[in-house]
């Protein structure tokens, strides 16, 4: 794992990076049971991890942020530039700062992480 003064240098754009791997990897997972064909699991799982999604896992979750994670979502939603033509740029900086978060807490505080993913409602 990273030291704390390493994680500090990293860009929220470098969170976000890490925290897509890692969120898509929980829905993965999430989703492994029952078993499936891999078409029905790629289905959910893209369900899950598209911007318009995760922006709104972003905002159930801001609730129970704590004011850490809150610089982190803010950060991480400033650091969204550009986004595809196809989705609207508030969208796509809310999911950038959901992925952020997601990587953030993946390096500090896997505690944490887990029991922000358990607020999620994925069904």
């Amino acid at each position: 794992m990273l030291s704390g003064s390493a994680i500090a240098q990293l860009s929220p754009a470098t969170l976000a990076y890490i925290g897509d791997a890692v969120f898509e990897l929980y829905i993965r997972t999430y989703y492994l049971l029952p078993p499936q064909r891999l078409h029905s699991y790629h289905n959910l799982v893209v369900t899950c991890v598209r911007a318009e999604t995760q922006a709104e896992y972003l905002n159930s979750l801001q609730p129970y942020l704590n004011d850490l994670e809150a610089e982190v979502v803010r950060k991480g939603r400033n650091a969204a530039h550009g986004s595809p033509k196809r989705l609207n740029p508030k969208i796509y900086q809310q999911a950038t700062s959901f992925e952020a978060l997601m990587g953030y807490l993946y390096l500090t505080n896997p505690q944490r992480l887990a029991e922000l993913l358990d607020k999620l409602k994925l069904d």
